[in-house]
């Protein structure tokens, strides 16, 4: 339905790791053509994009019949990067998109998301790491106590502000505690 998905734990939401490379990227399209037809799936077809997409995406591997469990984090990450970004999306939900990853990765990671959001792709992005945040989005909401208390513009706010807000603190004069409110619109 145009949506995709990084979810927060690469290895138990993301992939399947004793598959391959390969594998992996078609898990979400391996029942649709070219990948298949009917009940055969088309390994051809299969390999052809996983060898596409290990190039546009820099995936460092052996093959693309190397399991993905002896991959790097950085590299499973950019094989649901690759499977996710490969098909027309018009929404894209990334939790925690760069856990556990080195400065690489995450530089990498930040600018492929940058790259869908300028494509006109919708980006709802789920961190606890402030900078990226800041570094990813267009509009903050901030949350207390479970609820959305704010809507904030990322270039008119500073990660201290948000801090406040985090914590409960009123935006008027950051001293009163604010009740969470609830939205009811979001555009």
């Amino acid at each position: 339905m145009g949506s995709a998905h990084i979810p927060e734990d690469r290895q138990k939401d993301g992939l399947i790791l004793a598959s391959s490379v390969a594998d992996n990227l078609v898990i979400n399209t391996y029942f649709q053509r070219p990948f298949s037809k009917g009940l055969i799936m088309l390994s051809t077809a299969i390999n052809k994009n996983a060898t596409e997409l290990v190039k546009k995406f820099d995936i460092r591997t052996p093959g693309i019949k190397t399991f993905v469990h002896s991959l790097s984090g950085g590299n499973q990450q950019k094989v649901i990067i690759a499977r996710e970004f490969s098909r027309p999306i018009s929404l894209l939900i990334a939790s925690q998109p760069t856990r556990g990853l080195d400065v690489g990765s995450i530089e990498y990671i930040h600018s492929r998301i940058i790259e869908k959001r300028d494509q006109g792709c919708a980006v709802l992005l789920v961190s606890t790491e402030l900078d990226e945040i800041m570094q990813l989005s267009d509009r903050i909401a901030v949350m207390f106590r479970g609820k959305i208390v704010t809507i904030v513009e990322a270039n008119k706010v500073t990660k201290e502000e948000i801090g406040l807000l985090m914590a409960g603190v009123s935006p008027e004069g950051w001293k009163d505690q604010v009740e969470p409110i609830q939205v009811r619109e979001m555009i």
